[in-house]
């Protein structure tokens, strides 16, 4: 079973950080995902939206993706946002476009996803929520 990197080890991903996509990222303001995209966002981060549902539209001034791969940039975190049965294909297109991290949401687990991003030398967060441990570990 995959082992969550420490508090010290989270703090300086956070830290380190400068773009962070956040998959199943939605348009409704009372969605968490939108909520946790719109605190990173007023943390420093660039957050990238992704979801083909409503990709094209803008989502906190940014340009929804439908995808990972259609990310033409460095990211440094892929916080996930789908149901643990649904994340391995989210690590596939992960593992393609090399991230330093992929970052599972509170309830999220997915071993299998998980290996696979651990074996492409992708650091794993899972069952965590990025704005809860970016709130006790990273000081203002």
């Amino acid at each position: 079973m995959i082992q969550n990197p420490s508090d010290d080890a989270r703090r300086e991903i956070l830290q380190n950080a400068k773009t962070i996509a956040v998959v199943g990222c939605s348009n409704k303001p009372e969605r968490t995902s939108y909520m946790i995209a719109e605190a990173l966002q007023q943390a420093g981060y660039r957050v990238i939206p992704v979801n083909p549902t409503i990709a094209g539209e803008t989502v906190l001034g940014e340009e929804v993706v439908g995808s990972l791969a259609d990310i033409h940039e460095p990211v440094d975190i892929v916080n996930v946002f789908r149901r643990s049965e649904q994340v391995m294909p989210v690590a596939e297109d992960a593992v393609k476009i090399k991230p330093k991290v992929l970052w599972m949401q509170q309830g999220i687990v997915n071993e299998e996803a998980a290996q696979l991003a651990k074996q492409n030398g992708i650091e794993v967060v899972m069952d965590r929520c990025i704005k809860v441990d970016h709130a006790i570990l990273v000081p203002r």
